[in-house]
């Protein structure tokens, strides 16, 4: 009996477009589901349904590996929404040890999550009464004890004025802190009757700004240009905000010179950069938003950028000048969702992105974009984000399927012998042009040319199937939006996996 054949034949499904695809392990699936989500609804699946799914999954799934996979998608790949969910599932079937409120202690980054977590945990608990948190978990609490000791006054303060269903005074009183020390103790006191020091913001700031009056639109436009020269003077604007609000500060009229040397200064410290763990989405969202800007200053704001951006590829391992790599775009139909309703930026750029930052780290490199067909363009190693837009403007010339398969057919019928074959996709792949070809036929194809080579799978949406078995060796899936999705190729190719590497987490 052929053992293998009979997993795969267990394992083989169909797609949301009914093409040919795989089954995931339970494991393997709620990583790739955690890792892209975004709390937003996505072209094959509503908000509700990801949901839903994630949670049937951590029934499933070890519960240690749960709470790594927790800690993993808050601290790796900087995520914040779905890590709350994964711990507050994770309380619901968890007894015994303090595995739950180790979880929350490693999830909980920010003062806000605390609030988020208990706001998360009473949608996943609804309760009839009046008081809707009143059956906290006790795991959940001690870990929201410890978190609470890792914040400061400025903290605290920062979230406190948000309108939230749970409050932050309302945190305290659930959960009981115990205090440090009487400096922590006295932050506790005044959350309970609410005495925090106003924070200084860049949002408190502004917001003051504009309840004032003044005599005219310049007069208002000068104490503005003002405001953004303190708030970024001062060193309180963070990495995010500055980037957010870039095209605000360069429309400010009268900038001083060394105000804007600043900011450039900020946006190009390597450390600043790495210290912020910023999606690299985010970059390619200022980028756009400042190209046209008609200032002076425009062109050094997107050139440093691209330097913010470029260090996220400085550091990617396993690609010498030896190294024969094809990397592959989806820009099919289905990659155009939004990644959340107010955003620019679609699955199909981060897919572009990512493909980009591996590409500036090649040599030998073969990069292009496939929809009903595949197409190579050939891009300079630099400028990260403006190849994205320069791939972005060309996106129709291969039609809307998902021909993954088409990518292998050229490789072959060009001879094109590559080492690695990187394909960013949702992995809704399927055949638009009824030859019977599939991702799967096709790559056994490829090695009958190249039979060293290894294929890597970046599913960028988590829908919970792949385009082809991953019980091969010389095949991986790798999930997320993140740079960071980079720093398991190493380990990966030195036998291990994405799964492997999440069980090594330490919480």
């Amino acid at each position: 009996m052929n053992y293998n054949a009979k997993v795969r034949a267990t394992e083989k499904k169909t797609n949301y477009e009914g093409g040919e695809a795989y089954a995931l392990t339970p494991e393997m699936e709620l990583y790739a589901a955690v890792v892209t989500a975004s709390m937003s609804p996505m072209f094959y699946e509503d908000v509700d349904e990801r949901v839903e799914r994630i949670c049937q999954l951590v029934e499933r799934c070890d519960d240690k590996f749960v709470a790594q996979l927790a800690v993993y998608a808050r601290q790796k790949m900087n995520l914040r929404s779905v890590p709350l969910l994964l711990v507050v599932e994770l309380a619901r079937k968890h007894n015994g040890d303090d595995l739950v409120a180790r979880a929350v202690n490693g999830v909980v980054q920010r003062a806000d999550e605390i609030m988020e977590l208990l706001t998360c945990y009473q949608w996943r608990n609804p309760s009839g009464g009046i008081k809707k948190l009143g059956k906290l978990s006790r795991q959940i609490q001690n870990g929201l004890q410890m978190s609470f000791n890792r914040f400061d006054e400025y903290q605290f303060a920062k979230y406190n004025k948000v309108s939230r269903e749970v409050k932050l005074r309302d945190a305290l009183f659930l959960t009981h802190p115990k205090a440090k020390d009487e400096a922590q103790q006295a932050i506790f006191d005044k959350i309970a009757i609410g005495t925090l020091e106003t924070p200084y913001t860049w949002e408190v700031e502004l917001s003051a700004l504009g309840q004032k009056h003044f005599d005219s639109a310049d007069d208002k436009k000068l104490a503005v240009c003002l405001k953004w020269k303190e708030l970024i003077e001062s060193g309180k604007l963070g990495y995010m905000a500055l980037m957010r609000n870039l095209r605000n500060i360069m429309l400010s009229k009268n900038m001083p010179a060394e105000t804007m040397a600043m900011v450039s200064n900020i946006l190009t410290n390597e450390k600043t950069v790495l210290c912020s763990k910023q999606l690299p989405f985010r970059y390619l969202a200022a980028y756009r938003e400042i190209c046209k800007v008609e200032s002076m200053w425009t062109q050094h704001m997107l050139d440093s950028l691209e330097i913010a951006m470029g260090f996220s590829a400085r550091n990617i391992a396993g690609f010498d000048e030896n190294t024969r790599v094809v990397v592959a775009a989806d820009v099919s139909g289905s990659m155009f969702t939004p990644v959340s309703p107010r955003s620019s930026v679609h699955y199909f750029d981060i897919g572009l992105l990512l493909a980009m930052i591996l590409k500036s780290s090649c040599k030998q490199v073969v990069s292009g974009m496939f929809g009903s067909s595949w197409k190579v363009i050939n891009l300079p190693a630099d400028n990260i984000l403006a190849n994205v837009d320069a791939m972005y403007r060309r996106e129709g010339e291969v039609g809307y399927g998902t021909n993954g398969h088409e990518v292998l057919k050229y490789l072959i019928r060009e001879n094109v012998v590559a080492d690695k074959v990187m394909m960013f996709t949702d992995c809704q792949m399927w055949n638009s042009n009824g030859d019977g070809g599939t991702l799967a036929r096709s790559w056994n194809d490829y090695k009958k040319i190249a039979p060293d080579a290894r294929l890597y799978i970046f599913d960028l949406a988590g829908y919970g199937q792949a385009s082809i078995s991953m019980a091969r060796h010389d095949v991986t899936l790798i999930a997320g939006w993140s740079d960071k999705v980079f720093d398991l190729l190493t380990a990966i190719e030195n036998g291990s996996s994405a799964i492997e590497e999440i069980k090594r987490t330490m919480i």
